[in-house]
């Protein structure tokens, strides 16, 4: 009906809105480089939390997740499980030493400056080399939310692929163009709180169509939802079932080399908001990975009740929120799929925008760039990054999506072990980083073509972090300045009150 539609475009026009809205305040509150790459330093435990998993999530959440579950059972919740347990331990363990140490070390406002500068590398090969593999993964992933943002829209409105796309790639480029790292945050926190009230509503809803808890437990049971005992596979531990959830479980070993995540923790206002970012960051991940994981349960029961067989399992949240709900409502639960995508992509077009201007361009430039030059690099960055993406999506390439999972392991696995050495071990040196880094990264590209069954981020990240050490081992030599600040962190994060940046410690 055209009042249904109405309905519909009209939320989608009210998200839009917001998004630009938001960028605009952001735009507003950034007057220098800092201000533009990490906020200013400045970012409160709430938001940092929030918007570091909405970043993390992407469409998978919302899509990926539940359609996984609906097709095969719990067995697929066991990558949720795994990076519930990885993002925890990175809060834990990463967020406040991270936002002490980068601050102490020549205040490095991006990952290759402050592996720069926590090494003293003076040849500068550290900095670059991890810079170019920022810029390469995220161009590509990137490239691969363009495409979701395109096939959600023709599938969802029967629109024009390239019009959906241009359009959601369009509106993010906006306000991240203007807002920065502020922009992309605030939006993220609007958009993370979109999608876990959307995965909360739409399984509610189902189950009360369905006819209560009992109908809806029956129904799933009879339909291919065993219980919990499907979280072994059906109950019986094979080998290919064990690696699976080896594999699945691994994927939590990714955070620590995420650079659009732990970026976040670099921007906290003091390392001591990182215990209550933790609290409110899990809860924000157990709520919202428990209702994808929900929603596709109850999409099997939902389905069957009413004689439905799904071509894309992916679209079972979509469908359901769109038949149960009002069109408004749904509009604004199909926003929150845009959200999950849109806020992955904005926070990456900033981590590539740092790389381009603060460790490719101030490396090469002979003299220092003015901190007004440097805004508008970084906005310039963002601009050609954005239409790089854009251009290798225009036709949809499948390998393009592919490499979604591929550079999650690639990042993992490079930069992972290097960021938890650097925090916790004295002895790593810049040319153990660099082995990890591309022992790691190798390791991915060999593993992945070996096509087995396990996971390449797994074998990657130990071999990686093995390489760090041995050859850290083989090339230390003591520095006074290196030692000094191993230990001026951990006064920093030992103050009893909130750090200011600027505070000696």
């Amino acid at each position: 009906m055209m009042s249904d539609q109405i309905f519909l475009y009209g939320a989608l026009a009210l998200y839009f809105a917001g998004m630009l809205l938001i960028g605009y305040f952001a735009y507003k509150r950034t007057s220098d480089h800092e201000d533009y790459m990490l906020g200013g330093r400045n970012l409160p435990s709430w938001v940092a939390a929030i918007s570091a998993g909405a970043a993390d999530m992407s469409g998978w959440l919302v899509m990926g997740l539940p359609g996984a579950i609906y097709a095969a059972g719990l067995i697929e919740a066991w990558i949720a499980i795994g990076l519930t347990i990885g993002a925890y331990l990175n809060w834990l363990l990463v967020a406040p030493r991270l936002r002490a140490y980068t601050e102490v070390s020549r205040n490095s406002i991006t990952i290759p400056s402050y592996f720069e500068n926590r090494l003293r590398d003076t040849s500068r090969s550290l900095r670059i080399v991890s810079g170019l593999i920022i810029l390469v993964f995220f161009t590509l992933y990137i490239s691969s939310g363009m495409v979701a943002a395109g096939v959600f829209f023709e599938s969802s409105f029967n629109g024009d692929y390239l019009f959906g796309m241009l359009l959601v790639g369009g509106i993010t480029l906006l306000y991240t163009l203007f807002g920065g790292f502020l922009g992309a945050s605030l939006t993220d926190v609007v958009q993370g709180l979109m999608m876990v009230i959307a995965l909360i509503v739409v399984p509610v809803a189902a189950i009360i169509a369905i006819g209560g808890l009992e109908t809806t437990s029956t129904l799933i049971t009879e339909n291919g939802g065993e219980g919990f005992l499907s979280l072994l596979g059906g109950g019986a531990v094979t080998g290919g079932t064990f690696l699976a959830i080896v594999s699945a479980l691994a994927w939590g070993l990714g955070y620590f080399g995420q650079p659009h995540i732990i970026v976040r923790f670099m921007a906290l206002r003091s390392p001591q908001e990182a215990k209550s970012a933790r609290r409110i960051g899990i809860s924000w991940m157990v709520l919202s990975m428990g209702g994808a994981v929900v929603s596709g349960l109850v999409g099997i029961a939902y389905m069957a009740q009413r004689g439905i067989t799904l071509d894309n399992p992916e679209t079972v949240v979509l469908l359901m929120s769109q038949t149960l709900l009002h069109p408004f409502v749904a509009g604004l639960v199909l926003a929150a799929v845009l959200a999950a995508i849109m806020s992955t992509v904005s926070s990456q077009l900033v981590v590539c925008s740092s790389a381009l201007v603060e460790d490719l361009y101030k490396v090469v430039r002979k003299t220092p760039p003015s901190d007004k030059r440097l805004v508008l690099m970084g906005r310039m960055a963002v601009l050609v990054v954005a239409i790089i993406a854009i251009l290798l999506a225009i036709t949809p390439n499948d390998s393009i999506l592919g490499l979604v999972s591929f550079a999650w392991a690639g990042f993992g696995a490079a930069f992972g072990p290097i960021i938890l050495l650097s925090l916790f071990w004295r002895k790593l040196t810049n040319w153990g980083a660099l082995a990890g880094m591309f022992v790691g990264a190798a390791t991915v590209f060999i593993w992945k073509a070996l096509n087995t069954e396990l996971y390449e981020l797994l074998p990657a990240f130990v071999l990686a972090f093995i390489a760090a050490v041995v050859v850290s081992l083989v090339t230390y030599k003591h520095n006074d300045e290196i030692q000094q600040e191993f230990t001026d962190t951990g006064t920093m994060l030992a103050l009893p009150r909130p750090h200011a940046v600027g505070d000696t410690p």
